[in-house]
């Protein structure tokens, strides 16, 4: 496909993160891995809540990139393609589970706290970062879900906070993990596609939630595989795959191009 750089959606290191920078997971969870030609190209990574579950800060580390330049790991930031502007957003500090009812995790926060001022930020820069874009297509990647028809469900708090900055910035993708399966959800209320690419690595076989209104599900496929997106300035496809890269399920979308003089 010739692609020109990869999107992780995040839990990156199963199944409690990195114990550091000299954690060999990295090295046999990701260099060793990831070694087809075609995937020797810059890797953006957003975080998930098993990588909280180690040492964040170890993602994060420049000695990372070091190792292997492709890993590029931060807790929210831009990409800009000219066309397209990508925000990679930190959804983990949004979901209150993890800071009320952790199930006997410890989770990395640091950084994060306190957590109300930490949230309140990165909405405002998120909100400030798409509105200063001029980018034809805008795209949002996170980890957790925002619709979903997977196991873990909607994820309420980014239903609340992050959902309406979306709509008013008119992003027109939000891609997320989370839940391990492929999907895509388009909702008569909200012109964004939501699409989930959690099929990497593990699947949840005969795993799923249906929504309220199952027309809103266009495709859901409890394997692995992977997504593809290729976008012009008229034009995004979507394509979703199995692991033998075999076309499950496609979507496109066009925009005019005009110019005012």
């Amino acid at each position: 496909m010739d692609i020109d750089f990869v999107a992780s959606t995040g839990d990156n290191f199963y199944d409690n993160g990195l114990t550091g920078v000299d954690d060999p997971a990295f090295d046999e969870s990701f260099s060793k891995i990831y070694t087809a030609p075609s995937l020797q190209k810059q890797w953006y990574n957003v975080l998930g809540n098993h990588d909280y579950r180690g040492d964040v800060e170890a993602q994060l580390s420049p000695i990372l990139r070091a190792l292997d330049s492709r890993w590029l790991c931060s807790r929210s930031f831009i990409v800009n393609a000219e066309i397209v502007d990508i925000l990679f957003v930190d959804t983990n500090p949004f979901v209150d589970e993890y800071f009320t009812e952790p199930g006997g995790y410890n989770y990395d926060w640091r950084a994060v706290l306190p957590r109300e001022k930490y949230l309140s930020n990165l909405l405002k820069d998120v909100d400030s970062a798409l509105k200063e874009s001029r980018a034809k297509w805008k795209i949002v990647v996170g980890h957790h879900t925002i619709k979903t028809a997977g196991i873990h469900g909607n994820t309420e708090e980014l239903v609340k906070q992050l959902l309406p900055i979306l709509e008013e910035n008119n992003v027109d993708l939000y891609i997320n993990g989370h839940d391990h399966c492929l999907e895509h959800i388009s909702t008569a209320d909200s012109p964004i596609q939501f699409l989930t690419s959690g099929g990497g690595s593990k699947a949840w076989r005969g795993v799923m939630k249906w929504p309220a209104n199952p027309d809103e599900v266009k495709f859901y496929y409890d394997g692995q595989g992977f997504m593809s997106v290729k976008i012009t300035p008229a034009q995004v496809d979507v394509a979703f795959y199995d692991v033998s890269g075999s076309v499950l399920h496609t979507w496109s979308r066009t925009k005019e191009i005009f110019s005012i003089v």
